[in-house]
């Protein structure tokens, strides 16, 4: 007769504990819920950066780098004629003063167009036209208070003013936390 062989301590662990399926397993978990959450987060992340997408990147860079030709001539044309420009935002009674000056020759269109674009968003971008009051002095209404920072350009109404062909141009920056006054020069 043979004699049967004790079983050893692993057999006998194993016979009273069945083997669970592997989604019921510590280890299983352990590793997979960190994988898990990162791909959640790269979701929440991803639609929130495709949502909420910054302006500041231009589409079309070829048409933006022609363009900076035009600009860099509008500069030279406002330094010619000696243009600066004082402009005053009045946000309590909701308009906008400018003064113009010419150190040359008096060149004082009846309409001038005032762009202010900020630095983020291409949604609060807004464009003002100020009519002559008297030579050298404009005045527009605002429609809502002007906060933070904003890129003004300055430059006479012409057919082709909006497509960047103005004869002459004006740039500055005001931030209205601190001001509510600015000077415009070419640059």
């Amino acid at each position: 007769m043979h004699a049967q062989a004790e079983p050893s301590a692993s057999q006998l662990s194993t016979q009273t504990h069945p083997v669970q399926p592997w989604y019921r397993q510590f280890w299983a978990w352990f590793v997979l819920t960190p994988l898990i959450v990162v791909i959640i987060v790269c979701a929440i992340m991803g639609t929130i950066a495709f949502r909420h997408a910054d302006d500041v990147v231009i589409d079309n860079y070829y048409k933006e780098g022609r363009m900076i030709n035009q600009r860099l001539e509008q500069d030279l044309v406002a330094r010619e004629l000696g243009l600066t420009a004082e402009l005053h935002f009045d946000n309590t009674l909701g308009e906008v003063l400018l003064s113009l000056h010419s150190s040359g020759a008096e060149v004082f269109p009846q309409r001038l167009l005032v762009m202010l674009d900020h630095p983020t968003s291409a949604n609060r971008d807004r464009i003002l036209q100020l009519q002559a009051m008297a030579p050298g002095r404009y005045r527009a209404e605002l429609t809502d208070p002007l906060q933070h920072r904003w890129y003004v350009y300055l430059m006479p109404i012409t057919d082709v003013a909006l497509r960047n062909e103005a004869p002459w141009r004006l740039f500055g920056e005001i931030n209205f936390q601190l001001n509510d006054r600015i000077q415009l020069q070419a640059h």
